[in-house]
């Protein structure tokens, strides 16, 4: 079935239009891209907040966003030997508006993932876990591809949106691997071997480190379990102190 989420838009133009990244049609697509990274952005952040005052704990370190430049849109397209037609763009480029969720331990990554799963405005096209399945490069982190509803005047209409939930330690090796690697066509294969290597020696920090925060939580619930059962205690010794003493 031809996928047809943005067939309403108000001044829509035939999905066989050659794109133009300099024509007005071309800046009102990226309109709907950037609006719904804001209406995602907008539903993180109120988890987050939700999270740290309700259940005391934050699990997002930090929030990235951006769009994908139109050089950067027409090179993938060609790349891929598209048409540059905006109907190859909506149903092939699923990465123009893209959100990164960076967390503190790999727990997160999969507590978020099922509050996103939970969104019922959403829809999740695709999902990919390069935690469990890292790729061949050493890169880790969990893709979704989702449909964000955008209100205008016309309509509801649904915009993809590509979502990276990953830990500190990932985003720290995607960052530098990508500066080292993509931008630099000198790197050596034993260079490449090495990235590899190093993404696993902070996979096993993540492992270790939520091993240590599982821990850490497991003393402090046994703690508070402690507390609560010894103030029960005093309640019930005190209410038969007094009976006794009436």
């Amino acid at each position: 079935m031809k996928n047809n989420y943005l067939a309403n838009v108000e001044n829509y133009i035939d999905d066989k239009t050659i794109i133009d990244i300099n024509s007005q049609k071309f800046q009102r697509v990226m309109f709907l891209y950037r609006a719904a990274l804001k209406e995602i952005e907008l539903k993180i952040n109120t988890i987050q907040e939700e999270m740290k005052l309700f259940s005391n704990y934050d699990p997002i370190e930090y929030i990235k966003v951006r769009i994908k430049r139109p050089e950067s849109i027409i090179k993938k397209m060609r790349r891929r030997s598209l048409e540059l037609t905006y109907e190859n763009l909506y149903t092939n480029i699923s990465d123009i508006a893209g959100i990164r969720i960076v967390c503190n331990f790999k727990k997160d990554v999969y507590n978020l993932l099922s509050i996103i799963e939970n969104m019922q405005d959403f829809r999740i096209l695709t999902k990919k876990d390069y935690l469990k399945n890292p790729k061949q490069s050493g890169y880790m982190s969990y893709h979704l591809i989702t449909e964000v509803p955008v209100a205008l005047s016309s309509g509801t209409i649904y915009v993809k949106v590509e979502i990276q939930i990953r830990t500190l330690g990932m985003d720290f090796w995607a960052n530098i691997e990508h500066k080292l690697k993509y931008k630099n066509d000198e790197i050596s294969p034993k260079q490449s071997k090495n990235l590899v290597k190093y993404a696993k020696v902070i996979n096993n920090i993540d492992d270790n480190m939520l091993t240590i925060s599982n821990s850490v939580e497991n003393k402090r619930i046994s703690k508070m379990i402690i507390e609560v059962a010894d103030n029960n205690d005093k309640n019930i010794n005190s209410e038969g102190m007094s009976k006794f003493n009436m």
